[in-house]
């Protein structure tokens, strides 16, 4: 039974028309803050949201990595350099860093659906427009196309904690942002393994567009059916606020800050600065891991290109189970520093064995590292939004704990995979490794220094803690209570 609306308009601040008594009685909770009064409930719907945005999720993050996983293909297909294959991987980093602010003044204009939407349309658009380069000299042509998903990403990246925090209630929002990432980590995995099955490492140009085609065209068609469910499912927020969290962000955010204003607060925040470094360092390790895993791979184990493919795949089903595993540990203990801390050092703990051992010959080791690598830098990455809303509370997610957190990660990305590429060009695979390992290491010890100021866990310890309903649940006729309320003194 489809939820009823029990405020005047949908959930934006109105006050509840009923008493008490009837929105207990009906599954709802009251909360009052300052002199603005809500009711509390969570949406069935929350959960079709999540997984429609974690499938075109999936869709531009396949299209971000499937030219990098066979690198060696594409060059000889196009008649390019292994250096134009990684840019193609590249602009995806590099478009976040100029439309971030536009895009995050889009969202607060026009809200959740309409950015879903651009993105979703933007990441179709990309896919359809790479059929046309299926001859060696229409290479512009792919660029082009990819340049166009590159842009759609920047619709996608930053939504994961905004729906997390507009949809769920405040024991879920961390699960929820771990399977809104866990889409963007699935499209890798598979964009690391079917280039690698389904495009074979032959000689003849014109069997080799064949191949090609029948990737574009699968991603393409999947890329529309997308679409049209985000037309069909994704709605704009729910009907009321689905935790006190939110209720406080309606009640207490700035209606006049400017995002100029915003980011001048956030750089004023020394914890959130050093996350931004940290997590940049992170991520962008990551990136240029995930770029340059072909040829790290090819240089050491020559005509086994599949082997790329399942390499990726490792790290990126060890990276979604530790998303989960971190989401789910979050929501019960709150321990967002000491947990960062422990994924950083297993982070470097993985990549220096990968380093070590990825020339012995041995792959079942590598394999090890891989998915020691990938479970714990995934799992960082969902921390890492979470633990920007909780440093920046009450500021724009979209900016903070999306936003900026997002553009250090695609700096330091372009730095570390053009930095590390010359380095594999001219020295090898393990002076390249190394140079990551040295970043990973000055990231742990800045984490160390991070204070974990938790300014939303704080707020919601001076509320009391209310269960939010999400279907009927049994009248008790017998009992009433008073709306929880807060108070301007609390703040």
């Amino acid at each position: 039974m489809e939820d009823e609306d029990l405020n005047q308009q949908e959930h934006d601040g109105t006050p509840s028309q009923m008493s008490p008594l009837e929105a207990e009685d009906r599954g709802y909770t009251l909360f009052r803050i300052l002199d603005r009064e809500f009711t509390i409930k969570v949406s069935k719907h929350r959960w079709a949201v999540v997984l429609v945005f974690s499938c075109y999720s999936m869709c531009n993050a396949f299209q971000w990595i499937q030219y990098a996983a066979i690198n060696n293909i594409f060059m000889y297909f196009y008649g390019v350099s292994s250096f134009a294959i990684d840019w193609l991987s590249m602009c995806y980093m590099l478009a976040y860093i100029p439309l971030l602010l536009p895009v995050a003044w889009l969202l607060e204009k026009f809200g959740l659906r309409t950015i879903a939407l651009a993105g979703s349309a933007l990441n179709c658009l990309g896919a359809w427009v790479k059929l046309g380069s299926l001859q060696p000299h229409l290479f512009p042509v792919t660029v082009l196309g990819q340049v166009v998903c590159s842009v759609a990403q920047v619709f996608i990246l930053g939504m994961p904690s905004r729906i997390a925090s507009v949809w769920f209630g405040d024991d879920e929002v961390s699960t929820a942002c771990s399977i809104a990432v866990l889409g963007n980590q699935l499209g890798i995995a598979l964009g690391f393994l079917v280039p690698a099955v389904s495009v074979p490492n032959i000689d003849n140009p014109d069997e080799l567009a064949y191949y090609i085609s029948i990737m574009f065209y699968v991603t393409a068609g999947v890329a529309t059916l997308l679409f049209i469910l985000v037309i069909v499912v994704f709605k704009e927020k729910p009907k009321h606020p689905p935790s006190r969290a939110q209720c406080l962000s309606y009640a207490l955010a700035s209606t006049d800050a400017s995002y100029l204003s915003s980011i001048i607060q956030l750089f004023k925040n020394l914890n959130f600065v050093l996350l931004v470094i940290t997590y940049g360092l992170n991520a962008g390790a990551f990136y240029a891991l995930c770029t340059l895993l072909n040829r790290m791979v090819i240089f050491h184990y020559v005509e086994e290109g599949v082997i790329v493919g399942r390499i990726g795949l490792t790290i990126v089903l060890a990276g979604m189970l530790g998303a989960v595993i971190s989401g789910i540990w979050l929501d019960r203990t709150k321990t967002y520093k000491q947990t960062s801390l422990v994924l950083y050092i297993m982070t470097l703990v993985g990549m220096a064995g990968y380093t070590g051992t990825l020339n012995l010959g041995h792959l079942w080791i590598v394999y090890i590292t891989a998915g020691i690598i990938g479970f714990s830098i995934t799992g960082y990455l969902t921390l890492g939004f979470e633990f920007a809303v909780e440093l920046t509370y009450l500021e724009s997610e979209v900016v903070s704990s999306s936003g900026l957190l997002n553009v250090s990660a695609q700096v330091f990305g372009i730095i570390f995979t053009i930095s590390q590429g010359q380095i594999i060009d001219n020295y090898g695979t393990m002076p390249g490794n190394i140079f990551l390992c040295v970043f990973l290491t000055l990231g742990a010890v800045l984490t160390a220094f991070i204070k974990a100021d938790l300014r939303r866990q704080r707020i919601l310890r001076i509320v009391p803690k209310t269960k939010p309903q999400e279907g009927e649940e049994e009248k008790d006729s017998k009992s009433s209570k008073a709306p929880t309320t807060v108070q301007k003194e609390h703040f």
